[in-house]
C-alpha cells in the first residue's frame, strides 16, 4: 500500500541534496513538505495536509542519522589514482564487434600503465581508454555506429580492501558525497578492490580532492 510516508521516503532518497541538508539539520520542514506537497499528492492521487509529509521527514531525519552513524574505517587504506587525457567512446552493441573484441586489448599497451575499459550494455557499449589510442581505436570501430565520443575526461580509481565488497551503502555514500559537490560523474567502472569514476577535466581535480577528503573522514 502507498503511503505519505513512502512516497516521501522515495522523493527524499531521490535526491543527495535533500538528504544532506536534513542530515546537517538546515533545512525548514514546513519549506520542504510544501515544496514536495505537489508531487506526493500526484504520486497518491489525493489530498495531502503538510503536516503529514513534516511528519515523514521527521522520521526520515531519524533514518539518515542511524546510517550516518561511523562505519567499520575501511576506507583508510584505500588510495587514489588519477589519469588524464581519458576518451570514451559510445557505440551500438553488435555481433561485428564482439566477434573483433579480443583484437582490441592488442591496441593498449599495459606495460605503461594505459587503460582499457569496456562496458557492455544490453544494446550499448561504451569504450575508456587514454586519449592517444583514439585515432586507432576509430579505425579498429570502421563500419560499427558511433553514438558518441567524449574527451578531455580523467579517471579517478578508488582502491580499497575487500571489506569494501561486502558492506552496504559505501558506493552510494561515495557516489552522494561526489554529487552534493555537484561533480557529474560520466562513467563508473567496478572491480572487487577498485572503483573508477569517469569524469569531465573541468571537475578532474574537484572530484580527486573530494574522493580524499572522504577518505581522511
Amino acid at each position: 500500500m502507498v503511503t505519505v510516508s513512502l512516497l516521501v521516503n522515495k522523493r527524499i532518497r531521490e535526491s543527495p541534496l535533500f538528504q544532506e541538508a536534513i542530515k546537517n539539520k538546515i533545512v525548514s520542514y514546513a519549506a520542504l513538505a510544501n515544496r514536495i506537497k505537489p508531487e506526493i499528492e500526484a504520486e497518491l492521487g489525493g489530498k495531502v495536509k503538510a503536516s503529514a509529509i513534516m511528519m515523514a521527514l521527521r522520521r526520515m531525519e531519524e533514518r539518515l542519522e542511524e546510517e550516518a552513524k561511523p562505519r567499520k574505517p575501511i576506507l583508510y587504506s584505500s588510495e587514489l589514482l588519477l589519469k588524464t587525457n581519458i576518451c570514451d567512446i559510445c557505440l551500438v552493441r553488435s555481433p561485428s564487434f564482439l566477434r573483433n573484441l579480443s583484437r582490441l586489448y592488442g591496441l593498449i599497451d599495459f606495460e605503461k600503465g594505459d587503460i582499457l575499459n569496456i562496458i557492455h550494455g544490453s544494446h550499448e557499449i561504451s569504450i575508456i581508454t587514454n586519449e592517444k589510442y583514439k585515432e586507432k581505436l576509430m579505425a579498429f570501430l570502421v563500419g560499427e555506429k558511433i553514438l558518441n565520443v567524449e574527451e578531455n575526461l580523467v579517471a579517478i580509481s578508488l582502491t580499497y580492501p575487500k571489506e569494501f565488497f561486502y558492506t552496504p551503502g559505501i558506493i552510494f555514500e561515495v557516489t552522494r558525497k561526489l554529487a552534493w559537490e555537484g561533480v557529474n560523474i560520466l562513467e563508473v567502472v567496478s572491480t572487487m578492490s577498485e572503483l573508477t569514476f569517469i569524469l569531465a577535466e573541468k571537475d578532474g581535480m574537484k572530484g580527486y580532492n573530494v574522493l580524499r577528503e572522504f577518505i581522511k573522514r
